[in-house]
């Protein structure tokens, strides 16, 4: 049998409904697949997770531990973890990308604000691992690795290796000076939903302990969506006041919890724009495309208002930016 066939037997068996339809769900970057299930006047989503490829494990665990914690997640009703099948409840389709020209649009924002404090506090788990040096320097070598080799093909002259290893120190640092926090580490706005009046959270199972501003960047400096300055600059202040609020600030100016953010942000666009590369490389994915750019272009903004950054800035914009533009004519053709 084919692995989907088995799919199709599972719900069978764990809903007895040989009569459904399945419909594909797409736009999720992992190995992962998910249908919409209709089946007796009710929907259901169902998710395929190889476990040859993806450790479902954190899936599993996390979602008890963060539902015990009160947040809205998929409920997971039947699972074969042998094979990867999962039947999950649909929280809908309305994420917070589809709610963004909503005139109450920064109401959402301070609440998901809110919510993202509630989160950091959430007791740390064993499935969570630790934000380590090691694992930072690993995701910034995702950038150098698939886009700047693999992508563009760029050589770095001897100069532009000490400046790239002493803004991944900087980074670095930047992020292990942060307190120590539960972190989801994709909170953007396609990983937010808006189920039955709440907001609801997906993609958690990769959840570590690791920098409070990490986050706050996904949501406030979201690669698939650009806030304006004016509002990210307020969002920004509400946001430290609200962390103070909370308990997750303690002796901490405002200067300094925007450094932290800011570095926080440059170090995930390295990452992400290098993601972005990888999963059109490595796995046939060109949905990611468009986003390269933006996101460069939030390093080259973000790293210039920094003196120990400004070669970094001056280097993606000359080189990368433009070799990435150069390569992207090439794929679409």
């Amino acid at each position: 049998m084919t692995r989907f066939e088995n799919l199709q037997q599972f719900i069978n068996v764990q809903l007895n409904a040989k009569s459904h339809t399945l419909n594909a769900i797409t736009g999720d970057a992992s190995f992962r697949r998910y249908y919409r299930l209709n089946h007796d006047n009710k929907h259901l989503i169902v998710m395929d997770s190889d476990p040859k490829k993806v450790n479902n494990e954190p899936y599993i665990s996390l979602n008890k531990v963060f539902t015990e914690q009160g947040f809205l997640l998929p409920s997971i009703i039947a699972s074969d973890e042998q094979q990867g099948f999962f039947i999950l409840s649909d929280l809908g389709s309305t994420h917070l990308a589809d709610m963004l020209d909503d005139k109450n649009k920064i109401e959402h924002y301070k609440a998901l604000i809110s919510l993202n404090a509630q989160w950091a506090k959430t007791p740390s788990a064993s499935a969570m691992q630790a934000y380590s040096k090691d694992f930072i320097q690993l995701e910034l070598g995702i950038f150098s690795q698939w886009l700047v080799s693999d992508f563009i093909s760029e050589s770095l002259t001897t100069e532009q290796v000490a400046m790239w290893h002493s803004s991944c120190e900087l980074l670095t640092n930047a992020m292990l000076l942060q307190p120590t926090v539960t972190v989801h580490r994709d909170y953007h706005s396609r990983n937010i939903m808006y189920s039955n009046g709440q907001w609801a959270i997906i993609d958690y199972q990769d959840a570590v302990q690791g920098p409070l501003c990490y986050d706050l960047v996904s949501l406030l400096r979201d690669c698939y969506y650009k806030l304006p300055e004016s509002e990210l600059s307020s969002l920004l202040d509400f946001a430290y006041k609200e962390f103070i609020a909370q308990g997750l600030v303690k002796n901490t100016s405002f200067s300094e919890f925007k450094y932290w953010f800011d570095l926080t942000g440059i170090q995930r666009h390295l990452k992400a724009a290098g993601i972005f590369c990888r999963l059109y490389l490595r796995d046939s994915k060109t949905g990611y495309l468009d986003n390269i750019l933006p996101t460069l272009d939030y390093i080259v903004e973000v790293a210039a208002h920094y003196s120990e950054l400004s070669d970094l800035s001056e280097w993606i914009k000359n080189t990368i930016v433009l070799k990435v533009t150069k390569q992207l004519a090439v794929e679409r053709t």
